[in-house]
């Protein structure tokens, strides 16, 4: 999971780097709309989503530290 977890936030920083880069040149009503619309909420959910994948992390090593 760990994996998937670095891919996601790599991804994460690189989509925010290039709408950083977009925003030079795309920077008006609409742009922002669509940064509220749909970038800061992405961004919020893949948060969530990383922690939610570290706790299911901690209690899948309890897990299997358990059974052994």
């Amino acid at each position: 999971m760990n994996a998937s977890q670095n891919r996601l936030m790599g991804l994460t920083k690189e989509l925010a780097a290039e709408w950083a880069s977009t925003k030079q040149f795309w920077s008006d009503t609409k742009s922002r709309e669509f940064e509220r619309r749909f970038l800061d909420e992405l961004f919020t959910g893949v948060n969530q989503t990383v922690t939610n994948i570290e706790s299911l992390e901690r209690i899948l090593t309890k897990i299997h530290t358990d059974c052994e």
